[in-house]
């Protein structure tokens, strides 16, 4: 088999590049193993503030602007219903939390996403003696239904191969690689945490952090919005609710702890009061980068290996963005962005 690319992964880094690969009509095999479990278990939210401090997502507009069209034409090709526009309020502990609202809002590159009206709701099992400040521009990409749809899709094409890639069988020549009995002009590694493992990339300072999730169900709770405190409670429907999401540093596995559980709910406690019961706990490693940019570039030696890499805790937004850069960058030798360019690290050696 003869194709343009490989894809090793397809979590939302190798989909989105693949969704590029097909609006440029190039032709492409995916190789994944399911090993890598960060986009299943990401909460999916687009959301341009960073709600802990007030500021604004790197190029969120640039973001948002580029990637909901694109989530439109893959739910179009898939046929299925992934975008889910739900506002996000985040909930004041103290009149405080309120000024330095109103401050950001009249900063430049938050003004178009902060409402300055105070938001009230009527719901006695949340304690909301201070209100609410609403994102705008917000959403929810359902990456489960995503990934899965996305996933048989191809295997039903016969582009998807099921299966923990072998770094010994890849052959590299100047002009193509060839893994077992696929050849291609170019391979792009998007393998997530999985690049640890990665013999040509795995010098780049991909730390990982872990993440875990409870699933509650909250009859009482009755909110349509995603609420956001300590943590994040995203409606799912039928009264579930997804509860997120720690941040772990040292613990590199996908196994769930009675910790995090422990301390989700300690979070969960201290803003609503209701009974809830828990239905299930998600554990995985989100590829992360020290200065929380992307990982996009091209090997030093072999110009035909790629990498696509570190989208953190915000691939929702960020991957649309890089998997056009990194596709500029191969296909119309444009230069990478600098903040997301490999080549920052290597300079600093």
């Amino acid at each position: 088999m003869t194709v343009d690319y490989i894809i090793v992964g397809s979590g939302l880094a190798g989909i989105l590049f693949s969704q590029k690969l097909k609006s440029q009509h190039k032709s492409f095999v995916i190789i994944d193993d399911g090993s890598q479990k960060s986009s299943l278990v990401a909460g999916g939210l687009y959301n341009p503030v960073v709600l802990k401090r007030f500021t604004p997502v790197w190029k969120a507009k640039e973001q948002l602007e580029l990637a909901l069209p694109i989530y439109k034409q893959i739910a179009s090709d898939l046929q299925i219903d992934i975008d889910y526009k739900i506002p996000v309020y985040r909930l004041f502990a103290s009149i405080e939390e309120q000024n330095n609202w109103f401050l950001a809002a009249d900063k430049p590159r938050l003004s178009a996403y902060l409402d300055t009206d105070i938001k009230t709701v009527k719901n006695d099992v949340i304690k909301a003696d201070f209100g609410y400040g609403q994102v705008l521009d917000t959403g929810r990409i359902n990456t489960n239904v995503l990934i899965n749809a996305f996933k048989a899709f191809h295997k039903q094409n016969g582009n998807y191969l099921e299966t923990s890639f072998d770094y010994d069988a890849l052959t590299i020549d100047d002009n193509y690689v060839s893994y077992k009995d696929v050849n291609a002009k170019h391979i792009v590694f998007a393998e997530g945490f999985g690049l640890k493992k990665n013999p040509y990339f795995n010098d780049l300072p991909l730390n990982g952090t872990k993440g875990e999730l409870l699933i509650i169900h909250a009859p009482e709770l009755n909110i349509d919005f995603v609420l956001k405190s300590s943590v994040f409670l995203i409606p799912l429907g039928a009264d579930r609710y997804i509860l997120g999401a720690t941040y772990e540093w040292t613990d590199k596995t996908n196994n769930t702890t009675k910790q995090a559980k422990e301390t989700l709910l300690k979070k969960l406690e201290t803003f609503i009061d209701c009974n809830f019961t828990i239905e299930d706990q998600i554990a995985g490693i989100r590829p992360t980068v020290i200065d929380r940019r992307p990982l996009v570039g091209t090997h030093d030696v072999h110009k035909n290996l790629h990498v696509l890499n570190g989208l953190g805790t915000r691939g929702v937004m960020l991957a649309p963005y890089a998997a056009k850069q990194l596709f500029d960058h191969i296909e119309l030798e444009m230069p990478l962005e600098p903040e997301i360019d490999i080549q920052r690290f290597k300079a600093k050696k």
